[in-house]
């Protein structure tokens, strides 16, 4: 059976709310949670930017939700404290949480003062990364000189049971090499035949292992309020890669997303006030055998979303599942 998840976008809405966010969608039926990890917003309307991995804890002790978060190991984080991060959370909450681990955005790892590296040495990078998290999960003093460098680094506290670390991906080329390597897949809703692209790549490629889905939506009483919301918090991000990996600030995104259309928006946002229409979209990707789809409403009120799809629209997906 299908779990639908909520959404926890911290650049979006203050850790505090979006605390009380999170409990309040366990309370309305939400079966499970993920959560982004950034540094900064897409854009200056959005405004915030808490840390994850200390919301994190908070979250699980607030509720009784598995949790997942997609993080970017490599250069704003060395894969051995991302190692301690996943195993004290996995000690402490056994068999709720899990890491989706990618090649990040520039928008985030610019901090560190480095060159953002080309694709393909991202690509390289992580995939180190992923060796260096597992054998410190498994127990293993790790040393390692290539893209990142590790100095007898060993975890002291883990999980008996390491958490999975699922691949993040949003082409089909990435999801047959996150096949290599992940224990799941993780990718964002678009149109259902590229989502069946990617499930049948990973699949044939050997992938193994749960299959996420993040979705987009925007809800609201009014039709015309929904659009609003959407346009107003989600136009920076319709962006396809290269653009969305390699612009270095809110203010960027804010600058190239000034003049674009609605339409734009709406083909990476599900917009609509009608909840019908929402429980059709979400059959759609639920046909195709995903096991949890996060729902991520992106507007910043998260209270009146989680009321109205806990009561009219996840009775009926469960029913569909």
């Amino acid at each position: 059976m299908t779990v639908f998840g909520f959404h926890a976008s911290h650049e979006q809405i203050h850790p505090s709310r979006l605390l009380e966010a999170v409990v309040h969608a366990e309370q309305a039926g939400f079966g499970a949670a993920m959560s982004s990890d950034h540094f900064s917003p897409w854009s200056e309307r959005q405004g915030q930017s808490g840390f994850a991995w200390s919301w994190l804890g908070a979250a699980l002790q607030a509720t009784n939700l598995p949790f997942g978060v997609v993080n970017a190991p490599g250069q704003r984080y060395h894969p051995a404290i991302i190692a301690q991060a996943i195993g004290t959370l996995g000690a402490m909450y056994p068999g709720r949480f899990w890491a989706a681990l990618g090649t990040g955005e520039a928008s985030n790892e610019h901090i560190t003062g480095d060159g953002w590296p080309r694709k393909d040495v991202r690509s390289a990078r992580l995939r180190e990364c992923v060796d260096v998290i597992r054998a410190l999960l498994a127990g293993e003093e790790v040393s390692h000189d290539g893209l990142v460098r590790v100095d007898r680094a060993k975890l002291w506290t883990r999980p008996e049971q390491p958490p999975a670390l699922i691949g993040a991906a949003v082409s089909v080329a990435t999801a047959r090499w996150c096949a290599e390597w992940a224990d799941g897949l993780i990718t964002v809703n678009a149109p259902v035949e590229h989502l069946r692209k990617m499930i049948d790549a990973y699949r044939s490629a050997g992938g193994r292992g749960p299959l996420h889905l993040q979705v987009h939506v925007s809800w609201a009483p009014d039709q015309a309020e929904a659009e609003a919301i959407a346009y107003d918090q989600w136009r920076s991000n319709v962006f396809a890669p290269p653009v969305c990996w390699d612009l270095d600030t809110a203010e960027h995104f804010d600058v190239v997303s000034a003049q674009v259309p609605l339409e734009k928006v709406t083909e990476v946002v599900n917009v609509s006030a009608d909840l019908g229409r929402h429980v059709g979209w979400l059959e759609e990707y639920l046909a195709l055998g995903f096991d949890q789809i996060a729902l991520h409403h992106v507007g910043q009120e998260q209270r009146a979303f989680i009321d109205a799809f806990g009561a009219d629209v996840l009775p009926k997906l469960h029913a569909a599942s």
